[in-house]
C-alpha cells in the first residue's frame, strides 16, 4: 500500500560510538586513482547512469590560435595565414562509444613532524598518474588537526613527535605510539605511514602497525622512490581495509535485522484443528528487508472457533513494519480476551492511533471468525480487499465486499465495520480460503498500466487449483505469476495466508 513517502536516514555503519560528527562525516579521502569510495552492497538501488552527448552542425565551431571564437567555413580557414589558422576543437566522442576514464585527483601528502621529504626534490615525489604530489607540512598535531581536509590522501607521521594529548590537561609531553593515537581518531578513514627513527625503533614501527598505521617506514633509509611505493600501499590498503569493515558490519547488521525480523513474525496457534491446514507466504517490497508493513495471524480460541486476520499499514519502511507487528500483536490479545467485531476493530484503531509516527497512517484489516464446525464465518472487513472462496466443483468467488465492508483503520474517528455471516460449505464438505493484500492484486499486466486486479488475480487462483495445487504450492505459484506478469518482482509488500479445510474433492 502507497502512503506519503516520508525520507529515511540510514544510519552510518563506519562510525564508532566517540567519533565526532565532523570527521563522521569525512569521506575516504582522494588517492593515486581518485576518490576513495567503498564499493556498493548487493542490492544498492541508488545508482544512476547517464550519458551526455554534444552534436555538431556542417559548421563546425572552432577557436582561433589567439584564442578568440569563429564559425568561418573551411575554405575561408585555408586562405588564413599559418599562424592565425584556427585550431579545431577535439571531435566529439561517437556516440555508444566508451567513456573516457576520469581524470584522477591529486595526491596530498600531509607530513607530520619532521619534514624528511625536504631533501628530495619536487619532481621526485609523483603519484600513479605521474602527476606531482602535493606536500603540507604540520609541525604538531594542533596544525594536522587544520589542515586534515579531505583532500589529504595520506598522513606522514613522525613517531618520535611530541603529544601531550593522550596524558589530558597538564599532562607531560610523550612521543612513540601516542600521536599516532590521537592521529587516528582525528582522521578514521585516511591513510597513514609511521616514520621511524630506524632498525633501533623496530618494534616500536611494528606496533604502529598493529595500532592502525599501514605502513611504516625508517628516516635513514628513506628515498623518493621508497616513499612513493608506500604511499600508493598505504591508501589502497586503507581503502581495502574500510571496504572491508563496512562489507562486514553490513553483514552483521543484516544477520541481527533477520533475527530480529524472524522473531516478529508470527507463529500461528491452532492446536486442536485437525481438519485444518494452513499456509502463508510472506514478501516485503523493501529491498532486503524480511519483515514490512503487511501483517497476519490465525489462533484458535478454546471455543474451537478460529480466528485469521491480515492487515496493510500504508508505507514501506521500518516504521511502518513496526507498527505492524503491534498491531498483529493487539489483535491476538484482544482475540484471546473475546473481543470480535467493532469492539475488536474500534479497539485496534486506537492502538494504531497511540503508535503511528503521524496522523496520516492508517492500515487496512480483514477478520474472519470460523465456527467451530467450520460451515459458516464472520467477515469484518476494514478498508480492505475481500477474501477469496474456493469450493470443489464450483467457481471461486470473492466474499460480498462493497455493501459490508467499513473504512480504514486511522481514517475517521467514530468509524462503524459491522460483520457479515458467510456460508463456507455444507456439512464435511471441503473448502479454501485465500486472504491477501493488495501488493498481490496491484501489479501492472505487461507494459501498459493494467493491473492485475481481484479479477485477474481470481482467475490465476483457479487456473493453479484446477491443475491440482494446494497449499504452500499455490501461493507460490500465484505470487510467482503475479511477479512475472508485472515484469518483474512486485515492488509492494505481498502477504498471502490459506487456509484449507481437509478432506477436499478434486477438482475436475
Amino acid at each position: 500500500m502507497s502512503c506519503p513517502a516520508r525520507p529515511e536516514s540510514p544510519g552510518n555503519p563506519l562510525r564508532p560510538a566517540d567519533m565526532p560528527a565532523a570527521v563522521a562525516r569525512r569521506g575516504l579521502p582522494g588517492g593515486p586513482c581518485g576518490p576513495l569510495s567503498s564499493p556498493g552492497m548487493p542490492g544498492d538501488r541508488r545508482t544512476f547512469h547517464g550519458r551526455h552527448t554534444l552534436g555538431g552542425g556542417k559548421d563546425r565551431h572552432v577557436m582561433s590560435a589567439t584564442g578568440r571564437s569563429t564559425d568561418r567555413q573551411s575554405d575561408q580557414h585555408a586562405t588564413a595565414a599559418p599562424d592565425q589558422r584556427p585550431v579545431a576543437l577535439p571531435r566529439q566522442r561517437a556516440a555508444g562509444s566508451r567513456p573516457e576514464p576520469p581524470a584522477p585527483a591529486p595526491f596530498t601528502l600531509l607530513v607530520v613532524g619532521d619534514d624528511p621529504t625536504g631533501s628530495f626534490a619536487a619532481p621526485e615525489l609523483v603519484d600513479a598518474a605521474g602527476h606531482r604530489v602535493r606536500i603540507r607540512r604540520a609541525r604538531n598535531l594542533t596544525e594536522a588537526e587544520r589542515l586534515l581536509t579531505d583532500d589529504v590522501s595520506c598522513v606522514l607521521l613522525d613517531l618520535g613527535l611530541e603529544s601531550a594529548e593522550a596524558g589530558g590537561d597538564g599532562a607531560r609531553p610523550t612521543c612513540g605510539l601516542a600521536p599516532l593515537r590521537a592521529l587516528l581518531r582525528l582522521a578514521p578513514t585516511t591513510a597513514v605511514l609511521a616514520l621511524a627513527g630506524g632498525e633501533q625503533d623496530a618494534e616500536l614501527a611494528a606496533e604502529a602497525v598493529r595500532v592502525g598505521a599501514q605502513d611504516y617506514l625508517f628516516r635513514d633509509e628513506l628515498t623518493a622512490s621508497l616513499l612513493n611505493r608506500a604511499m600508493r600501499y598505504a591508501v589502497e590498503r586503507k581503502r581495502a581495509d574500510m571496504a572491508h569493515l563496512q562489507l562486514t558490519e553490513t553483514r552483521l547488521l543484516a544477520q541481527e535485522n533477520a533475527r530480529l525480523e524472524r522473531g516478529l513474525l508470527p507463529t500461528p496457534l491452532l492446536a486442536g484443528t485437525d481438519d485444518l491446514r494452513f499456509a502463508a507466504r510472506y514478501r516485503p517490497g523493501r529491498s532486503r528487508a524480511l519483515l514490512g508493513g503487511d501483517f497476519y495471524d490465525v489462533v484458535r480460541t478454546p471455543d474451537g472457533t478460529v480466528h485469521a486476520m491480515i492487515g496493510d499499514v500504508c508505507g514501506h519502511g521500518p516504521d511502518e513494519a513496526a507498527l505492524g507487528v503491534e498491531l498483529r500483536i493487539a489483535w491476538r490479545a484482544l482475540t484471546f480476551a473475546g473481543l470480535s467485531g467493532d469492539r475488536l476493530l474500534s479497539t485496534l484503531q486506537r492502538v494504531l492511533e497511540c503508535e503511528r509516527p503521524d496522523d496520516e497512517i492508517f492500515a487496512t484489516l480483514c477478520t474472519l471468525d470460523i465456527a467451530p464446525d467450520g460451515r459458516r464465518a464472520s467477515l469484518a472487513l476494514a478498508g480492505h480487499p475481500s477474501p477469496l472462496l474456493i469450493r470443489p466443483g464450483r467457481a471461486a468467488r470473492l466474499m460480498p465486499y462493497e455493501e459490508h465492508g467499513g473504512p480504514a483503520l486511522g481514517l475517521l474517528p467514530e468509524a462503524e465495520w459491522g460483520c457479515l455471516d458467510v456460508e463456507l460449505g455444507r456439512p464435511g464438505e471441503p473448502w479454501s480460503l485465500l486472504l491477501y493484500t493488495d501488493g498481490l492484486i496491484e501489479g501492472r499486466i505487461g507494459e501498459g498500466t493494467a493491473r492485475l486486479g481481484t479479477d485477474g488475480m481470481v482467475e490465476l487462483v483457479e487456473r493453479h487449483v484446477t491443475a491440482g495445487l494446494r497449499g504452500e504450492a499455490l501461493l507460490d505459484a500465484t505470487v510467482t505469476e503475479a511477479g512475472e506478469l508485472n515484469g518483474g518482482e512486485l515492488t509492494d509488500d505481498v502477504a498471502t495466508v490459506l487456509l484449507e479445510r481437509c478432506g477436499a474433492v478434486e477438482r475436475t
